[in-house]
């Protein structure tokens, strides 16, 4: 660690480091310990570990859909429950061809011709747009950028299909999106960039009046059908055009969509659909790093411990849970679920503590099961601007356990030497 910390790229660099025994809790070393650091991803086995001890591990999400009348006749109702699964591609049962299939055969055997809207109701969570107070407006146009809603569909996730000039400065031209995107422009800034770049691009949500997205920054010239993913800032209405359109030749559906906090009674009830369980949730979280997970659990974990499914009740309900588990509210400064605002602040002891705490518990193997495979060990890393990170668990050749957390902030240069002088230093564990 002596000779990490000499090393150039720590010249202006804060490095975290606490390992524990991971059968008596004991330090093995400790450096900055106690300093809150930027965390990036390794904050989500904080939010991992509480949604499973408060929500449980078998914990499901139900969006419900079924038929209401109003003034103006009857309508489809879908009570929306916050799922962050609800049409991802990582399960079966999920996959939007799927629960599409679904929903046409319920409305074919109820025999409805017409339907006046669609209503979707997202109580407790209409008040929260989605996207956390801290986050940048670089990430949120991303598709690691997309923020929890009510309703949430396809990871609200979309790939923005492009072609480029063959010559460098030429420009980039959209040609469709995948799914198709309803009432959605987006609108291309971007150039043709060497062939050896990669994608350098950028999306970017409508602003200063806008009523459409716009691509900046470069993709390497000579493109065909190049993939740029994004976010969906609309998913709620994404997916009731999306029914619209695979109910005709059923029924007539205006499109007139409702999204209310309003609960309806006397429902006559089509369809549900049931999410995969919190600790198939948190293996995909972990393994693939899905922020839009964290930011979905953390306002689930508010609804439960609070009442209000908000990303600030949130926070407070996981600093109010960890200090009853013996972490100072202090050692977490939490803007978000899943670690990808840059104002986050977490101690490596608060990281170790939690996962110390995980591995007494009944969830600790799924748990386990969802933490990634990096240098041959049990850990999860983080990565944003200048911040890298690793917390996790290893067992050394002689089975004694340990349990780590290793946190860089403002290193300079390569994040991939950088990496490789963490991993020396995490060897000594094996």
């Amino acid at each position: 660690m002596d000779e990490f910390n000499n090393d150039p790229q720590l010249k202006f660099a804060i490095a975290g480091l606490y390992v524990v025994d991971g059968q008596t809790g004991e330090p093995v070393i400790e450096q900055n310990a106690y300093t809150g650091l930027a965390p990036a991803s390794t904050e989500k086995i904080i939010t991992a570990a509480t949604a499973l001890d408060v929500l449980g591990k078998d914990f499901t999400y139900e969006t419900k859909l079924g038929i209401v009348s109003t003034a103006k006749g009857k309508s489809l109702y879908i009570q929306a429950s916050g799922d962050p699964t609800l049409g991802s591609w990582r399960w079966d049962s999920t996959k939007e061809e799927v629960v599409l299939a679904a929903i046409k055969s319920a409305v074919r055997a109820k025999g409805i011709k017409q339907l006046e809207s669609i209503i979707i109701s997202s109580k407790d969570w209409i008040n929260d747009d989605g996207l956390p107070s801290r986050w940048t407006w670089e990430d949120i146009g991303q598709y690691y950028g997309a923020g929890s809603q009510g309703l949430n569909w396809r990871e609200n996730q979309f790939d923005l299909i492009v072609k480029s000039g063959a010559n460098v400065g030429d420009p980039v031209t959209v040609l469709r999106t995948k799914p198709f995107l309803y009432n959605y422009k987006i609108v291309s800034e971007a150039r043709a960039a060497g062939k050896e770049t990669g994608d350098e691009s950028s999306l970017y949500y409508p602003s200063k009046g806008n009523t459409y997205s716009v691509l900046k920054g470069t993709i390497p010239a000579g493109k065909n059908d190049f993939a740029i993913a994004g976010s969906i800032y609309d998913p709620s209405r994404q997916f009731a055009k999306t029914i619209i359109n695979e109910l005709k030749g059923i029924a007539v559906v205006k499109e007139d969509i409702q999204l209310t906090g309003k609960r309806y009674d006397n429902v006559d009830w089509l369809y549900t659909h049931t999410s995969p369980t919190m600790a198939k949730i948190v293996y995909w979280f972990l393994r693939k790093s899905v922020n839009l997970y964290g930011e979905a659990l953390i306002r689930t974990i508010a609804l439960q411990l609070k009442g209000e499914a908000t990303t600030e009740k949130g926070v407070e309900a996981v600093q109010e849970y960890w200090k009853s588990k013996g972490i100072d509210p202090e050692e977490m400064h939490l803007y978000d679920g899943s670690g990808l605002s840059p104002q986050n602040r977490i101690t490596p002891h608060a990281e170790v503590t939690v996962l110390k705490y995980a591995k007494a518990q009944s969830w600790y193997p799924e748990f386990y099961d969802g933490i990634p495979l990096y240098n041959d060990m049990k850990m999860k890393s983080g990565t944003i601007n200048r911040v890298k990170g690793f917390t996790g668990y290893q067992k050394s050749k002689t089975g004694k356990e340990y349990i780590f957390s290793m946190i860089i902030n403002n290193y300079n240069g390569s994040q991939l030497s950088l990496i490789r002088k963490m991993y020396t230093v995490l060897d000594q564990l094996k």
